[in-house]
């Protein structure tokens, strides 16, 4: 998926970004609200690239991207659509570096998600998971038009997650 808004490309991960990878999945907010993947070291962030978001693109030509500022050209956060084997529906997810929050790049690249995916890819329904206690992604999936549809388990998980769709 390569997408491009007002101030942003949204384009599909390399094993070149693993430092990214490993800064992002290593930041206070993802292990917070998402949770401690163990990516300690370049090798474990190029493995969670091969396992994740290249392997999705390969079988279902979805998966997050890489989300960059066009200005600077900075690697700010990750936005995309998951078809995970858990969920009935595509969900999307999105994440940034603590210093790029608050600054509407989170609505700017999940709004151009949607849009492709209603537009282009024809999907009739998205959903999107969080904790209850993720303030700011609840408001961003409220903002983006999304509504609280319940309360699940992911298999193997035993936290409860808000349940989005749109």
């Amino acid at each position: 998926m390569i997408l491009e808004t007002e101030r942003l490309t949204l384009q599909q991960f390399t094993l070149a970004d693993a430092p990214f990878i490993l800064e992002l999945l290593n930041s206070a907010s993802w292990i917070k609200y998402i949770g401690d993947r163990k990516i300690n070291t370049i090798e474990d962030a190029e493995k969670y690239l091969l396992n994740g978001p290249i392997k999705n693109y390969q079988n279902t030509e979805l998966g997050l991207c890489l989300v960059k500022t066009k200005k600077e050209n900075v690697s700010i956060g990750m936005c995309g659509l998951i078809k995970r084997d858990t969920l009935k529906d595509t969900d999307i997810g999105f994440a940034f570096l603590p210093q790029f929050e608050g600054k509407g790049y989170g609505f700017e690249s999940a709004s151009a998600v949607i849009k492709k995916a209603k537009e282009e890819l024809k999907f009739n329904r998205i959903v999107a998971i969080t904790v209850n206690y993720n303030h700011q992604s609840i408001k961003l999936l409220e903002k983006l038009g999304m509504t609280l549809e319940g309360n699940i388990y992911m298999e193997g998980d035993d936290e409860e997650l808000m349940l989005f769709a749109i």
